[in-house]
């Protein structure tokens, strides 16, 4: 059984005082297995961030359903969603909304503090994951004290806290320079490699040909899916390029 499932989700937003309606997301249809890292690609207006913020449960489909693990999210009752979220998905954003008053450490366990852990638990959930990502000299520091680079490490750390059944990041490269994105794409490959299930929403062609899957979305649809196989990366990395080439130049669905 799928992991995660998307069943014919649709969402169509309606103008503020009711004149217009802007159809987001048409008809997307796909899954993903345990363990799988997909990037979704597609032009800005695309309904990407729509659809990432659905399978987040911080929207609603207005048709269709989102399935985790066999639980369909928007059943899920409006003060439970918190919880849910918490204890389920984890999340890695492009601008890593770290809290500035907190320290590094603090802001990772702000997540089990939620859920009611004991310090004795967080800290020893924190080692093996501050150990993986290279942070634990950085701890007692705060988000303002240290790089882009290493602030998306936290992220990612405090991300990975609750042990989550899908990791989901947006655009998590945007903000960094090119040094910091191979790092940190590299961090996502041998969390993957550890059996963590990845989705990711980017614009970056370089970030999602680490990925073993592409799906790109277009008009509200899933245009298009691409797997990295035996592929190397370069190589991953011409399909996903010939493929935004494809869908800019309004070819036909494959």
């Amino acid at each position: 059984m799928s992991l995660l499932t998307v069943e014919h989700l649709k969402k169509v937003y309606v103008t503020r005082f009711g004149g217009n309606k802007v159809e987001a997301l048409r008809d997307v249809n796909f899954s993903v297995e345990q363990g799988e890292y997909v990037a979704i690609m597609g032009e800005s207006g695309s309904g990407k961030t729509t659809l990432l913020n659905i399978l987040a449960s911080l929207d609603k489909p207005t048709e269709g359903k989102v399935v985790l693990n066999g639980k369909e999210t928007s059943r899920i009752r409006e003060n439970a969603l918190a919880e849910f979220r918490r204890d389920h998905l984890g999340f890695v954003f492009q601008e890593f909304n770290l809290l500035d008053t907190f320290s590094l450490e603090d802001n990772i366990f702000l997540p089990m503090v939620l859920a009611g852990k004991g310090h004795a638990e967080m800290e020893k959930r924190l080692e093996p994951i501050a150990k993986k990502l290279g942070i634990e000299e950085l701890l007692k520091k705060y988000p303002y004290e240290i790089s882009g680079g290493q602030k998306q490490r936290v992220a990612v750390a405090r991300a990975l806290m609750n042990d989550p059944e899908i990791l989901l990041a947006d655009e998590p490269t945007g903000a960094l320079d090119s040094k910091s994105t191979d790092e940190l794409l590299g961090l996502f490959a041998q969390i993957n490699e550890g059996g963590q299930t990845i989705l990711m929403v980017t614009h970056s062609v370089k970030a999602a040909s680490h990925a073993g899957r592409v799906l790109f979305i277009k008009d509200g649809e899933v245009f298009h899916q691409i797997y990295r196989g035996d592929s190397t990366r370069e190589q991953f990395y011409q399909k996903i390029t010939d493929t935004l080439t494809l869908l800019q130049a309004g070819g036909e669905r494959r």
